[in-house]
């Protein structure tokens, strides 16, 4: 069977080997990303409503709590475009707060913007 294979092989001409090239190229690139994929749906599992702490970013605990982002940044103080990609340390420190009053702020948010306290309805209720 080796033998086959290697033999049908040594028959290809470069359109052949071009088309086979291309294909291993795309499995390559399909196999990195699945893998990439499955590595950060296991990152995020273990990763969920993980404590607050100063070099997390407001992006990472809204991901964390499942909120989501311009809720933070709006309790923060901070416009939600572009992200602000600073760690909370840095955030509270440029605000004068401490990182307690920080953290205390974003869990109060979190809270209410998760169920059983959903955010009040912008358009009324029917």
């Amino acid at each position: 069977m080796r033998q086959r294979i290697l033999q049908t092989l040594k028959t290809f001409n470069w359109q052949q080997w071009l088309v086979a090239m291309m294909f291993l190229l795309a499995l390559g690139f399909t196999g990195l990303h699945a893998v990439r994929t499955i590595r950060d749906a296991i990152y995020w599992q273990y990763h969920q409503d993980e404590p607050i702490h100063g070099w997390m970013t407001a992006g990472y605990v809204a991901h964390s709590y499942h909120v989501p982002p311009h809720i933070l940044y709006q309790a923060l103080g901070l416009p939600h475009k572009p992200p602000d990609k600073r760690p909370l340390r840095e955030i509270a420190k440029s605000q004068n707060r401490s990182m307690d009053e920080t953290r205390t702020i974003l869990q109060d948010v979190i809270t209410h913007a998760r169920p059983p306290y959903p955010p009040p309805d912008e358009g009324g209720t029917p």
